[in-house]
């Protein structure tokens, strides 16, 4: 079943909210300059036959006032234009990306593992210009261009009727080849967008892979690669810019021969003595212009348009995907504990990754998850944090279901700490506090807890982390995000394998810092099978092939030996 299109007005909105001033002043400056220009051919009309001797019933002073006065309203139309349209612009536009990244801020925790971040990185840079210049600055040059057509045609036919009946049956050349041409351009638009796409993966990924690429001594393989991508684009780019050029050829040359047409014709009728004047048949030539031009340019334009709406489109689909659907809730406070009650999961139908598994989390317990690679560990620990609501089972926060659990009062409640922690380049302080504001003995008290004071006394609370936390170790950064989750007092703390990049003392002494919090329950996804630790967790749940294998204490499990007896003695 083919997906219904997204609806993007909630997006075009964006461009007139709150704009609508600045707006209507644009409008009324495109009106007057299309008057203003219709009117400069009136003035060339008749000073040209007011020196060739013909009666026009002004004066050469009176037609020299008017000139005056039309020059006057043409320069306040322009500084109309130079106040409103820029603002109106800039500020529509500024709009729409707030609000793209307000909708961003929307989609699940877990959705950019499954998401090209490329996409929204090309459509909040690249694709703004083609939105910018397609969508807003195209409205006023479409409209201008359509008031001056009519405008040109009335005037032509209150010249002679004759006359314009030529000019029109000249112009269907321009119109035929700028119909043909100009639909290409969308086509050509779309096309840069996808290469502009794939051309920031590429970029992202080598920055982001950098000690990979190094370690590996694939500078070379990696450059191939990457040039490639900027061929690729070059192409593309190269190939809109041809169409542009070919647009054009064909609207100046077809426009050209309309124009001529015209004015061989004009000046037989002149010759002929049917009435028309030299300065009627000159300012067929000049009232030419504002017919041939928008034949050229509202085809190209309304496809450039199309183009811009098209990756508006493009933006709004993305967007409405892995977005959770919100629910009014109240503070959630955690009394019992998070039953998991036979969960079924899979990120495609016919391949399961969680098979009926069954758990309690008790409040302010401790419980490590074990188990090898791809069993599911990560993807149960995701779930809890609502990644995804596709799920079959039940997760209860007491009696409360996941699925009815609003975002705000559930992230209130969770924190998540992974292997690899974002840190902004900020101060210390702010990557805690997450720029918000807290009284100082709180944050105080989660820089004790989260083993962060030494830190503290010795580079300050202000000091810049650098981008990522580039002037921090591992272990640092980890412990910043335990200190941000005991800040915002999480009754539930996830940990995804957050110590594996960790030299194993430090890993040690994060570890020890997240089992030695008191009244928070903490879920702990571990490769780390170090009996110290195990023996302070309150249950561990050993993960098999999608399900829980067995479940119990250190001692327990190791009295048992079954399938944790068996990694545990292979870890050792």
């Amino acid at each position: 079943m083919k997906r219904k299109k997204p609806d993007i007005r909630p997006f075009t909105r964006q461009f007139y909210r709150g704009n609508g001033v600045c707006f209507v002043f644009s409008l009324w400056e495109t009106l007057l300059s299309a008057i203003g220009n219709l009117l400069i051919s009136w003035l060339m009309q008749q000073l040209i036959d007011r020196i060739g001797g013909y009666d026009t019933g002004f004066t050469l002073a009176e037609l020299a006032g008017l000139t005056l006065l039309l020059i006057v309203g043409i320069a306040a139309a322009f500084l109309i234009a130079y106040v409103f349209r820029p603002k109106f612009v800039t500020r529509g536009i500024s709009q729409y990306k707030a609000y793209v990244f307000e909708k961003l801020m929307k989609k699940n925790i877990s959705a950019f593992l499954r998401e090209n971040t490329a996409a929204y990185i090309s459509g909040l840079t690249n694709d703004i210009q083609t939105i910018e210049n397609g969508y807003l600055w195209n409205t006023f040059t479409v409209l201008d261009s359509l008031l001056t057509f009519f405008g040109a045609m009335a005037l032509m036919l209150w010249y002679s009727p004759l006359l314009t009946a030529a000019a029109m049956l000249l112009s269907l050349l321009p119109l035929l080849a700028s119909l043909l041409t100009g639909s290409k351009v969308a086509k050509r638009e779309k096309k840069v967008s996808d290469q502009n796409e794939a051309y920031t993966a590429e970029l992202r990924d080598c920055l982001v892979g950098f000690s990979v690429i190094k370690s590996f001594q694939a500078e070379a393989r990696m450059l191939a690669i990457f040039s490639e991508h900027i061929k690729s684009l070059a192409a593309a780019q190269c190939g809109k810019h041809r169409m542009r050029i070919l647009v054009q050829m064909f609207g100046s040359v077809a426009g050209a021969t309309a124009q001529l047409g015209v004015f061989l014709f004009g000046a037989w009728l002149a010759l002929s003595g049917t009435g028309v004047t030299a300065g009627t048949t000159l300012i067929f030539v000049q009232l030419m212009n504002y017919v041939l031009s928008p034949i050229g340019t509202i085809p190209t334009c309304l496809a450039e348009r199309k183009a811009a709406r098209a990756l508006v489109e493009k933006m709004a689909e993305a967007l409405r995907s892995h977005v959770r659907e919100e629910t009014e809730s109240a503070h959630l406070e955690i009394r019992q504990g998070i039953a998991v009650k036979g969960l079924t999961f899979g990120y495609e139908p016919e391949k399961p990754v969680l098979k009926n598994v069954s758990c309690f989390f008790a409040r302010g317990g401790k419980y490590a998850i074990v188990g090898a690679s791809g069993c599911g560990k990560s993807t149960l620990l995701h779930l809890l944090m609502a990644s995804d609501p596709a799920y079959g089972g039940e997760i209860c926060f007491d009696e409360t279901e996941l699925r009815q659990i609003g975002s705000k009062a559930l992230y209130e409640t969770e924190s998540i700490i992974q292997q690899n922690v974002f840190v902004f380049n900020a101060t210390i302080r702010d990557n805690i506090t997450m720029f918000r504001e807290f009284p100082d003995t709180e944050i105080k008290t989660a820089i004790r807890l989260s083993g962060l004071s030494a830190l503290i006394a010795e580079k300050g609370a202000d000091f810049l982390c650098g981008e990522n936390g580039s002037g921090l170790s591992g272990g640092e950064k980890q412990r910043i995000s335990i200190a941000r989750s005991l800040l915002k007092k999480s009754q539930v703390l996830l940990v995804d394998e957050a110590t594996a990049s960790l030299d194993a003392e430090t890993a040690y002494q994060v570890s020890d810092a997240i089992l030695g919090l008191h009244g928070v329950t903490a879920v702990v996804v571990t490769h780390s099978l170090e009996e110290r630790l195990l023996r302070q967790y309150d249950g561990i749940l050993a993960m098999k092939n999608g399900s829980i294998a067995e479940t119990g204490t250190f001692e327990e499990l190791i009295a048992k030996k079954g399938y944790f007896y068996s990694l545990y003695t292979v870890s050792q």
